[in-house]
């Protein structure tokens, strides 16, 4: 029962998350999950198989109305679906005491990456012509997102999204919907995966029915959460919760001396609070200069 309820908060929390900045379900999930001591194959399937519904129903939406580049959507599928499932079979298959630092290492990188992904604008490319991207580049990056997403538990969006969006060529909200229709086949793929090496009697349903309930459950508070919070601030506090519940684990083994370890947290918590107040001045310089400019 105890699970169950981790399970439910988990997921509440990581959709009022996602919801809100559009990426870190998986990345949240995996973080929290692996603090409470949840095994990182139990973890990563839960999440695969609680987002099936989600991810199929974004693909669906962003279909009608346009947003997926059907070439670029197959490019995509093939190799991720691929090294996702071969991804799950690895996590499956290693002694997850033994994978779980390379996992945390893993989010601890994807949390510095959110911090600065909301902290500073990102300018995507805005020449859209038709030029295509080669296989030789597709296919690299979809295996690599797909294999990553399958083993952190999360991946697909934030590894894709950010490298397409810089290419000239693609269509912003082209990239955005063909990243997302394409993670349904990914998801399923490493479910797959999950179910086949890790076996149906690994997987507590109540768990992952718990998951997926707190997910649905926050749905309108992400909604109401975004007019609120500005996206930036909620950006840089998720950052910062993913890496330092990450850099426990890190921290654990490299350093014994406990005064050591307060000194370190302690110094972590102190640069997430200055990036939170710089992040909150600079974006209040820039609408006060934008508003002078105005009046001029």
């Amino acid at each position: 029962m105890k699970k169950l309820l981790i399970f439910a908060i988990v997921g509440f929390f990581a959709q009022i998350i996602d919801g809100s900045l559009g990426m870190a379900f998986g990345a949240t999930s995996s973080s929290l999950l692996l603090v409470f001591g949840v095994a990182p194959a139990v973890v990563s399937a839960s999440i695969h198989i609680s987002e099936i519904a989600t991810t199929a129903s974004s693909g669906i939406s962003h279909w009608r109305f346009g947003n997926v580049d059907k070439q670029l959507l197959w490019r995509l599928i093939i190799p991720g679906s691929i090294s996702a499932f071969l991804g799950a079979a690895f996590l499956s298959n290693l002694n997850g005491e033994v994978l779980k630092p390379f996992i945390s290492l893993f989010l601890f990188l994807m949390g510095i990456y959110i911090i600065i992904r909301f902290m500073f604008k990102f300018y995507p490319s805005e020449d859209y012509s038709t030029r295509k991207l080669k296989n030789i580049f597709l296919i690299p990056l979809g295996a690599l997102a797909g294999f990553f997403d399958a083993v952190g538990g999360g991946g697909w969006g934030p590894i894709n999204t950010p490298i397409l969006l810089s290419k000239k060529g693609f269509v912003p909200r082209k990239v955005i919907g063909t990243v997302s229709a394409s993670e349904f086949a990914v998801t399923l793929s490493a479910s797959l995966g999950f179910l086949l090496f890790l076996g149906w009697e690994q997987i507590n349903w109540l768990w992952v029915a718990g998951f997926a309930l707190g997910g649905v459950v926050a749905a309108p508070f992400a909604a109401w959460l975004v007019k609120v919070i500005p996206t930036y601030l909620l950006g840089v506090l998720v950052g910062g919760l993913i890496v330092f519940t990450n850099a426990q684990t890190l921290i654990g083994l490299i350093v014994e001396d406990d005064v050591i370890k307060y000194i370190i947290n302690g110094s972590l918590i102190l640069v997430w609070i200055a990036l939170f107040v710089y992040a909150v001045f600079s974006k209040n310089e820039k609408k006060i200069e934008i508003l002078q400019n105005t009046n001029l």
